[in-house]
Protein backbone atom coordinates (compact mmCIF):
# COMPACT_ATOMS: atom_id res chain seq x y z
CA UNK A 1 0.00 0.00 0.00
CA UNK A 2 1.45 3.31 -1.13
CA UNK A 3 2.14 6.09 1.93
CA UNK A 4 -0.24 8.80 2.27
CA UNK A 5 0.68 11.51 0.50
CA UNK A 6 1.86 14.87 2.99
CA UNK A 7 1.00 18.70 2.28
CA UNK A 8 3.27 20.73 4.21
CA UNK A 9 1.54 24.10 5.30
CA UNK A 10 3.83 27.22 6.75
CA UNK A 11 2.41 30.45 7.81
CA UNK A 12 4.72 33.31 7.43
CA UNK A 13 5.56 37.45 7.35
CA UNK A 14 9.08 38.73 6.99
CA UNK A 15 10.57 35.39 7.70
CA UNK A 16 13.51 35.34 5.29
CA UNK A 17 16.20 34.45 7.59
CA UNK A 18 14.76 31.46 8.64
CA UNK A 19 12.58 30.67 6.16
CA UNK A 20 15.09 28.46 3.62
CA UNK A 21 15.74 26.21 6.47
CA UNK A 22 12.40 25.47 6.78
CA UNK A 23 11.36 24.59 3.85
CA UNK A 24 14.55 23.01 2.74
CA UNK A 25 13.93 20.43 5.63
CA UNK A 26 10.83 19.24 4.23
CA UNK A 27 12.11 18.69 0.75
CA UNK A 28 10.51 15.11 0.88
CA UNK A 29 6.37 16.02 1.06
CA UNK A 30 4.54 15.82 -1.97
CA UNK A 31 3.72 19.26 -2.01
CA UNK A 32 4.56 22.52 0.23
CA UNK A 33 2.04 25.38 1.33
CA UNK A 34 3.73 28.79 1.99
CA UNK A 35 0.68 30.98 3.27
CA UNK A 36 2.27 34.56 3.49
CA UNK A 37 0.50 37.97 5.30
CA UNK A 38 2.50 40.69 3.16
CA UNK A 39 5.96 40.03 3.49
CA UNK A 40 8.26 43.28 2.73
CA UNK A 41 11.28 40.98 2.45
CA UNK A 42 12.52 37.86 0.10
CA UNK A 43 10.47 35.46 2.11
CA UNK A 44 8.17 34.72 -1.06
CA UNK A 45 10.95 34.87 -3.30
CA UNK A 46 12.77 32.00 -1.43
CA UNK A 47 9.72 29.85 -0.76
CA UNK A 48 9.50 29.97 -4.60
CA UNK A 49 13.04 29.27 -4.82
CA UNK A 50 12.25 26.10 -2.38
CA UNK A 51 9.18 24.76 -4.62
CA UNK A 52 6.12 26.02 -2.56
CA UNK A 53 3.11 26.84 -3.89
CA UNK A 54 3.25 30.89 -2.59
CA UNK A 55 0.19 32.46 -1.80
CA UNK A 56 -0.94 36.00 -0.11
CA UNK A 57 -3.54 36.41 2.67
CA UNK A 58 -3.88 39.63 4.77
CA UNK A 59 -3.15 38.65 8.11
CA UNK A 60 -6.18 37.35 10.18
CA UNK A 61 -5.06 35.96 13.47
CA UNK A 62 -2.96 33.48 14.18
CA UNK A 63 -5.49 30.63 14.12
CA UNK A 64 -7.30 32.00 11.48
CA UNK A 65 -4.32 32.32 8.98
CA UNK A 66 -3.07 28.59 9.60
CA UNK A 67 -7.00 27.69 9.52
CA UNK A 68 -6.30 29.37 5.64
CA UNK A 69 -3.28 27.86 4.93
CA UNK A 70 -4.34 24.48 5.84
CA UNK A 71 -7.35 24.86 3.63
CA UNK A 72 -5.15 25.69 0.49
CA UNK A 73 -3.18 22.06 0.90
CA UNK A 74 -3.32 19.32 -1.77
CA UNK A 75 -3.60 16.36 0.33
CA UNK A 76 -5.39 14.83 3.23
CA UNK A 77 -2.42 14.51 5.40
CA UNK A 78 -0.64 17.81 6.12
CA UNK A 79 2.11 18.66 8.31
CA UNK A 80 1.87 21.90 10.24
CA UNK A 81 5.04 23.87 10.54
CA UNK A 82 5.83 27.93 11.68
CA UNK A 83 8.50 29.44 9.16
CA UNK A 84 10.88 29.32 11.93
CA UNK A 85 11.15 25.42 12.92
CA UNK A 86 12.89 22.76 10.67
CA UNK A 87 12.82 19.12 10.61
CA UNK A 88 15.77 17.03 11.43
CA UNK A 89 16.12 14.00 8.92
CA UNK A 90 15.73 11.50 12.15
CA UNK A 91 12.64 13.06 12.68
CA UNK A 92 11.75 13.18 8.67
CA UNK A 93 11.84 9.53 8.30
CA UNK A 94 9.32 8.71 11.32
CA UNK A 95 6.93 10.83 9.48
CA UNK A 96 7.03 8.73 6.40
CA UNK A 97 7.08 5.73 8.27
CA UNK A 98 3.72 6.88 10.40
CA UNK A 99 2.08 8.49 6.89
CA UNK A 100 2.67 4.39 5.41
CA UNK A 101 -0.16 3.23 7.53
CA UNK A 102 -1.40 6.13 9.60
CA UNK A 103 -3.14 4.56 13.30
CA UNK A 104 -4.77 7.65 13.88
CA UNK A 105 -6.09 10.90 13.10
CA UNK A 106 -3.67 13.09 14.45
CA UNK A 107 0.01 12.75 15.73
CA UNK A 108 1.92 14.89 18.51
CA UNK A 109 5.06 15.79 17.58
CA UNK A 110 8.18 17.14 20.16
CA UNK A 111 9.44 20.69 19.70
CA UNK A 112 12.99 21.71 20.59
CA UNK A 113 13.85 25.03 21.12
CA UNK A 114 16.15 27.49 20.71
CA UNK A 115 17.05 29.44 23.97
CA UNK A 116 18.69 32.98 23.13
CA UNK A 117 22.33 31.63 22.36
CA UNK A 118 21.96 27.54 22.92
CA UNK A 119 19.92 24.66 22.51
CA UNK A 120 17.57 24.07 25.27
CA UNK A 121 18.92 21.13 28.14
CA UNK A 122 18.80 17.33 26.46
CA UNK A 123 16.81 16.40 30.41
CA UNK A 124 14.82 19.62 29.97
CA UNK A 125 11.02 19.05 29.16
CA UNK A 126 10.11 19.53 25.39
CA UNK A 127 7.19 21.01 24.44
CA UNK A 128 4.50 18.99 22.32
CA UNK A 129 2.04 19.78 19.89
CA UNK A 130 -0.18 18.24 17.15
CA UNK A 131 1.89 18.77 13.92
CA UNK A 132 0.62 16.00 11.63
CA UNK A 133 -3.22 15.46 11.26
CA UNK A 134 -6.37 14.05 8.73
CA UNK A 135 -7.02 17.57 7.52
CA UNK A 136 -10.47 16.18 7.44
CA UNK A 137 -11.01 15.16 10.79
CA UNK A 138 -9.28 18.56 12.38
CA UNK A 139 -9.45 22.51 12.70
CA UNK A 140 -7.66 25.27 14.25
CA UNK A 141 -8.71 26.01 18.07
CA UNK A 142 -9.94 29.41 16.94
CA UNK A 143 -8.20 30.92 20.03
CA UNK A 144 -6.10 34.53 19.68
CA UNK A 145 -2.48 33.10 20.52
CA UNK A 146 -1.47 29.40 21.51
CA UNK A 147 -3.49 28.21 18.77
CA UNK A 148 -3.80 24.40 18.83
CA UNK A 149 -5.31 21.69 16.18
CA UNK A 150 -8.32 20.25 17.10
CA UNK A 151 -8.25 16.28 16.07
CA UNK A 152 -11.98 14.65 15.65
CA UNK A 153 -10.36 10.87 16.21
CA UNK A 154 -7.30 9.45 18.09
CA UNK A 155 -4.89 11.09 18.76
CA UNK A 156 -1.03 9.55 19.27
CA UNK A 157 2.23 10.69 19.84
CA UNK A 158 5.29 10.11 17.60
CA UNK A 159 8.64 10.44 18.52
CA UNK A 160 9.83 13.47 16.37
CA UNK A 161 11.33 16.64 17.40
CA UNK A 162 10.93 19.64 16.06
CA UNK A 163 13.72 22.21 15.48
CA UNK A 164 12.20 25.83 16.84
CA UNK A 165 14.35 28.58 16.34
CA UNK A 166 12.39 30.70 18.21
CA UNK A 167 13.79 34.40 19.02
CA UNK A 168 17.05 34.71 18.86
CA UNK A 169 18.21 37.51 21.74
CA UNK A 170 16.06 38.92 24.50
CA UNK A 171 14.70 41.80 23.26
CA UNK A 172 12.69 39.68 20.70
CA UNK A 173 11.50 37.34 23.44
CA UNK A 174 10.57 40.26 25.24
CA UNK A 175 8.64 41.88 22.58
CA UNK A 176 6.67 38.40 21.85
CA UNK A 177 5.87 38.31 25.74
CA UNK A 178 4.51 41.36 25.05
CA UNK A 179 2.56 40.78 22.30
CA UNK A 180 1.33 37.38 23.11
CA UNK A 181 -0.35 38.72 26.49
CA UNK A 182 -1.95 41.76 24.78
CA UNK A 183 -3.87 39.30 22.32
CA UNK A 184 -4.43 36.34 25.18
CA UNK A 185 -5.96 38.72 27.35
CA UNK A 186 -8.77 38.90 24.07
CA UNK A 187 -9.50 34.92 25.00
CA UNK A 188 -9.41 35.77 28.75
CA UNK A 189 -11.77 38.26 28.96
CA UNK A 190 -14.84 36.36 28.24
CA UNK A 191 -14.09 33.36 30.65
CA UNK A 192 -13.93 36.20 33.58
CA UNK A 193 -10.84 35.34 35.85
CA UNK A 194 -10.94 35.86 39.45
CA UNK A 195 -9.14 37.52 41.75
CA UNK A 196 -6.61 39.42 39.29
CA UNK A 197 -4.87 40.62 41.54
CA UNK A 198 -3.53 38.10 43.76
CA UNK A 199 -3.03 36.34 40.62
CA UNK A 200 -0.65 39.58 39.40
CA UNK A 201 1.34 39.08 42.77
CA UNK A 202 1.96 35.35 43.11
CA UNK A 203 1.31 33.68 39.69
CA UNK A 204 4.87 35.09 38.32
CA UNK A 205 6.58 33.40 40.95
CA UNK A 206 4.72 30.09 39.88
CA UNK A 207 5.21 30.30 36.56
CA UNK A 208 8.83 31.03 36.79
CA UNK A 209 9.48 27.55 38.66
CA UNK A 210 7.50 25.57 36.62
CA UNK A 211 9.44 26.56 33.80
CA UNK A 212 13.03 26.41 35.37
CA UNK A 213 12.75 23.74 37.94
CA UNK A 214 9.71 21.35 36.64
CA UNK A 215 10.53 21.72 33.36
CA UNK A 216 14.16 21.59 33.93
CA UNK A 217 15.54 24.89 32.19
CA UNK A 218 18.01 25.25 35.44
CA UNK A 219 20.20 22.87 33.45
CA UNK A 220 20.58 25.43 30.63
CA UNK A 221 22.31 27.59 32.83
CA UNK A 222 21.81 31.76 32.55
CA UNK A 223 20.00 31.45 29.45
CA UNK A 224 17.57 28.59 30.93
CA UNK A 225 17.62 31.28 34.05
CA UNK A 226 16.61 34.44 31.94
CA UNK A 227 14.22 32.69 29.60
CA UNK A 228 12.62 31.69 33.12
CA UNK A 229 12.22 35.37 33.75
CA UNK A 230 10.55 36.45 30.66
CA UNK A 231 8.01 33.38 31.18
CA UNK A 232 7.44 34.95 34.56
CA UNK A 233 6.90 38.63 32.88
CA UNK A 234 4.66 37.08 30.74
CA UNK A 235 2.34 35.61 33.13
CA UNK A 236 2.67 39.24 34.97
CA UNK A 237 1.68 41.09 31.91
CA UNK A 238 -1.55 38.93 31.14
CA UNK A 239 -3.01 39.04 34.19
CA UNK A 240 -2.39 43.08 34.31
CA UNK A 241 -3.38 43.73 30.79
CA UNK A 242 -6.79 42.28 31.98
CA UNK A 243 -6.84 43.82 35.34
CA UNK A 244 -6.25 47.24 33.68
CA UNK A 245 -8.73 46.61 30.72
CA UNK A 246 -11.51 45.73 33.16
CA UNK A 247 -10.50 49.13 35.45
CA UNK A 248 -11.24 51.26 32.01
CA UNK A 249 -14.21 49.27 31.55
CA UNK A 250 -13.30 46.84 28.47
CA UNK A 251 -11.71 50.00 27.03
CA UNK A 252 -8.32 51.14 26.13
CA UNK A 253 -7.63 55.12 26.09
CA UNK A 254 -11.47 55.28 24.13
CA UNK A 255 -9.71 53.02 21.42
CA UNK A 256 -11.99 49.98 21.95
CA UNK A 257 -10.65 47.01 23.27
CA UNK A 258 -6.98 45.89 22.80
CA UNK A 259 -5.99 46.38 19.19
CA UNK A 260 -5.27 43.88 16.12
CA UNK A 261 -1.56 42.38 16.65
CA UNK A 262 0.20 41.19 13.23
CA UNK A 263 2.89 38.76 12.88
CA UNK A 264 3.64 34.96 12.49
CA UNK A 265 3.75 32.31 14.85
Amino acid sequence: MPREPLSVVVTTFDNAATIGACLASVAFADDIVVLDSGSTDETREIATRHGARVHVQPFAGYSAQKQAAIDLARHRWVLLLDSDEAIPAMAAERIRAALDAPQAAGYVLLRREWVFWRWQPERARLNHYVRLFDRTRARMSGHEVHESVVVDGPVQRLDAVIDHHGERDIEGRVDKANRYSSLQVRDRHTRTPRFLRTRMVFYPAVAFARYYFWRGHWRGGWAGFVAARVHAFYAFLKYAKLYELRRSGGQRDGRGPLETERGDD
